[in-house]
């Protein structure tokens, strides 16, 4: 070999997530070893169960932050509205000039309350039986936590702008009972002053409270921050929009939440407890907490090589091209399909979105570390032809010429 062909050998980065094979993936419950072997490229795994104290320390600011922002949510949502906003009631005539405020006033459908334990029960509880497979307490844990940082950031979101902003729910009328002077001097204003405010309803002072504030829907809000979020859990677990071709079921499995979300929130179409408005400017605000919360504490929100590792406060995870065997959650996902699950059937490169295709970092090196102790050698590893990145596919379970290529 030439000595510009040469290559020196790659140096193991301690600081890396994982890069290395484990020998035997430890249950959920387990305890973590610490006296535990290295893994293949001499850096442990950390796909296993810290200790109460380890687990506290990294996640204690969590739950002082979560705390501390439900109190201020709370706070927001029995306050009284701060503005005082103007409405049409009738014309001289006795004509309503907005009917669509003027619906009787019916029970929830779906109460609040019940709208938000659903948005977070069911999610954990897939997350649990996600468990019989993967077996990982850092994904249960990061599952978990991302779910409360999608609702609970959804939720004081939305209260700011129901206290600021809010609206009349189509009920509005109903539960004002407005009594305006037909004799005496006129307390309206605007055009022909036929605006009016609060001060003209006589009925329940909690109620008016209430149906000020119908923009942007917390039914909605919650249920898409809750389920949008499972939506992204079970698409990385069963790998839907992966380098295979999945069996119909799954589209069915990853998209039932999001049918769950779209009818608690029309039902409060039906029940006349909010505008089409509001529930849209919800399901924008619950989906855009659900994409930001999973993406903080999975690899990847659409990468398929990625997104469904779990990621860890104590060491960042190295992205590049490489199977993710080397990051000690080769087995964190559901389906065992194209041999996700296994060690070889990981996906090399080519995705879009979070990750480049070229290595980079401790995992790209130790991909061809991987390779050179397989017996492939330089040109079977990453980099090759006179220096450029090269990848090779392999075969997973079947000749190189099967169906399940990666």
């Amino acid at each position: 070999m030439g000595f510009f062909n040469r290559r020196s050998t790659p140096v193991d980065a301690n600081t890396a997530t994982a890069t290395g094979i484990p020998h035997e993936k430890p249950g959920i419950f387990s305890r973590r070893r610490h006296d535990a072997a290295p893994a293949a490229s001499g850096t442990p795994a950390w796909n296993s169960r810290p200790t109460f104290g380890q687990w506290v320390k990294a996640t204690a600011l969590d739950i002082v932050t979560m705390a501390v922002m439900g109190a201020i949510g709370l706070g927001v949502y029995m306050a009284d509205p701060a503005p005082s906003r103007s409405f049409p009631v009738s014309f001289q005539d006795g004509e309503i000039i907005y009917p669509e405020f003027a619906y009787p006033l019916r029970n929830e459908i779906v109460p609040i309350w019940a709208a938000a334990l659903m948005a977070s029960l069911i999610p954990i509880a897939v997350f649990l039986i996600c468990q019989i497979r993967v077996r990982s307490f850092w994904d249960v844990n990061n599952a978990t936590i991302g779910l409360l940082y999608a609702l609970i950031t959804a939720a004081v979101f939305q209260v700011f702008i129901k206290w600021l902003i809010g609206g009349l729910r189509p009920h509005f009328l109903t539960v004002c009972q407005p009594d305006i002077p037909t004799t005496g001097l006129q307390h309206g204003n605007g055009f022909r002053q036929i605006m009016y405010d609060r001060s003209i309803c006589t009925g329940d002072r909690k109620k008016i409270n209430d149906s000020l504030e119908s923009m942007p829907s917390g039914h909605t809000t919650a249920a898409f921050a809750g389920f949008v979020f499972l939506y992204l859990y079970l698409n990385a677990k069963l790998k839907v929009f992966a380098n295979y071709h999945p069996a119909m079921w799954k589209l069915i499995a990853i998209y039932a939440p999001i049918l769950g979300a779209c009818l608690i929130g029309g039902a409060l179409t039906i029940d006349e407890f909010h505008n089409w408005y509001d529930i849209l400017a919800g399901a924008v605000i619950g989906t855009l907490m659900a994409f930001s919360a999973y993406r903080m504490v999975y690899a990847s929100v659409w990468d398929f090589r990625f997104n469904h590792i779990p990621l860890l406060r104590h060491t960042p995870f190295i992205y590049g091209a490489g199977p993710s065997t080397l990051d000690g959650f080769h087995d964190a996902t559901f389906t065992r399909k194209a041999g996700w699950g296994t060690h070889d059937g990981s996906a090399w490169a080519g995705a879009p979105f979070d990750a480049a295709d070229g290595p980079r970092g401790t995992m790209g090196q130790a991909a061809g570390v991987h390779g050179a102790r397989n017996g492939h050698g330089t040109n079977g590893g990453i980099v090759g032809n006179g220096g450029r990145h090269s990848i090779e596919r392999r075969p997973v379970n079947g000749s190189r010429y099967g169906e399940h290529m990666v």
